[in-house]
């Protein structure tokens, strides 16, 4: 196994290994459950949050991160099965703040410059206009 799966991150915003312990015994592939033994969920999720988190196109996911190919199959075999759902679920109840993001961006528009004719229409009217 490579070293960078036992260190706790390889880049700033890959899954620490807090987290991977809570995602790892929910992900299909794993050691001890029917099917097909997963090369490496770990590097698949960091790859698939490297290219959310950058919004890059799959084409340009790095190379040490694996095939961009099999990582987007990944992803989308795991969107038809539900398992992004699954892992919601499951892990709704422990929140982690570490990954909260909030948009608190907003745009005062004056009312000439959202369409209004001749500035406030009520404050026109209530000076007896």
């Amino acid at each position: 196994m490579h070293k960078y799966y036992m260190s706790e991150a390889h880049r700033r915003h890959d899954i620490s290994d807090r987290v991977w312990s809570l995602l790892e015994p929910h992900l299909p592939g794993r050691e001890g459950v029917w099917g097909g033994r997963a090369k490496n969920n770990r590097q698949c999720i960091n790859a698939i949050f490297w290219i959310l988190r950058t919004g890059s196109p799959w084409r340009d996911l790095p190379p040490d991160y694996g095939s961009w190919s099999n990582t987007h199959r990944r992803f989308i075999r795991w969107r038809d099965k539900g398992i992004w759902e699954k892992l919601l679920e499951e892990l709704v109840d422990v929140p982690d703040y570490e990954w909260l993001m909030i948009d608190a961006s907003h745009i005062k528009v004056r009312l000439h410059a959202a369409g209004a004719k001749g500035g406030n229409q009520e404050m026109s009217r209530s000076k007896g206009t």
